[in-house]
């Protein structure tokens, strides 16, 4: 088929890199406009963007998908199918008619569950054993589309949303191609969604990212994967903004008050509302992460030092 991809970061790549190496044609890709990003916040084009470039693709980067412009140059083209992964704009009906198979998504859960911008970190934090991918037929409607496939991949107990999504990419690019394929050969159907267990996966802003040390550990532990790499999770300590990398629950350790620091030698544990944790990782403001052991020995505990 003669398709028209729409991605913008790093985990639509291994989709896009199938579907280049298929034997289908990929005509153009559609991705986000540019963004500042990194120290300098300079100008940069998504990674969508610029593995098209380099295979030689043409990339349209609408500011909006319902300008004319885009329209036209959608229609010019006139793919059979598009399929999405992570493009992070909503499709308007006009865009939606083009494609004579229509717009078909590459979404990283089990739906009806999760549906919406977050569903792996959701899935993490709502402590969830088994995850998925599954391919829709895109409506106007919020992930809403009759399915065509769908994958199951189980979530580890040490698995942030980086681990997660990045395994989840990967199987989902032969989720998708196998969707192509059969979209293309008239054997595949889409079949609506369950009407029951529907959830809702909000996107997690910074603010979600603070620790309650007032939580129980098993709920730390779940938000601090979720978070990683982003939005991040973080405490403070000393009126100054900590980072934190994954935490370990330690049930078998004293309890300490939440919030509570017990630095020994090789560990250093938080109280919470119910066992400690042991931190992992540590990023104070302006500095590079670092060992919980090594951030803990520059800093002269004193009794009444706390996270908050």
């Amino acid at each position: 088929m003669r398709l028209v991809f729409a991605g913008t970061p790093e985990t639509a790549l291994p989709s896009l890199r199938a579907l280049l190496k298929s034997s289908h044609e990929v005509a153009a890709v559609v991705t986000r406009p540019d963004g500042r990003s990194g120290r300098g916040r300079h100008l940069s084009a998504s990674p969508v963007a610029s593995l098209a470039a380099e295979a030689g693709v043409e990339v349209l980067k609408p500011a909006k998908a319902r300008d004319p412009e885009f329209l036209d140059r959608l229609r010019e083209i006139a793919p059979d199918c598009c399929p999405v992964v992570a493009y992070g704009a909503l499709l308007p009906r006009e865009a939606l008619d083009i494609p004579r198979h229509g717009w078909v998504n590459l979404h990283f859960s089990l739906l009806p569950a999760w549906r919406g911008a977050a569903p792996v970190q959701r899935a993490i934090l709502h402590g969830d054993d088994v995850t998925g991918a599954a391919t829709f037929e895109i409506e106007e409607g919020l992930d809403t589309g009759p399915v065509y496939g769908v994958l199951t991949e189980p979530i580890q107990p040490t698995d942030t949303t980086g681990d997660l999504l990045g395994r989840l990419a990967v199987a989902g690019a032969s989720l998708l191609l196998d969707t192509m394929n059969g979209i293309e050969a008239g054997v595949l159907e889409p079949r609506p969604q369950a009407t029951e267990g529907v959830s809702h996966a909000a996107k997690l802003n910074p603010e979600d990212g603070h620790v309650d040390w007032k939580s129980p550990a098993l709920h730390i532990d779940r938000l601090v994967r979720a978070c990683t790499p982003a939005p991040g999770a973080w405490t403070n300590f000393r009126d100054t903004r900590v980072k934190l990398g994954p935490v370990r629950p330690v049930p078998e350790a004293d309890k300490l008050s939440p919030g509570e620091l017990h630095a020994g030698k090789n560990e250093v544990l938080v109280g919470t509302a119910t066992h400690p944790v042991a931190l992992g990782e540590v990023q104070p403001q302006g500095k590079r992460a670092m060992g919980a052991a090594d951030w803990a020995r520059g800093l002269n505990l004193i009794g009444k030092d706390a996270l908050h």
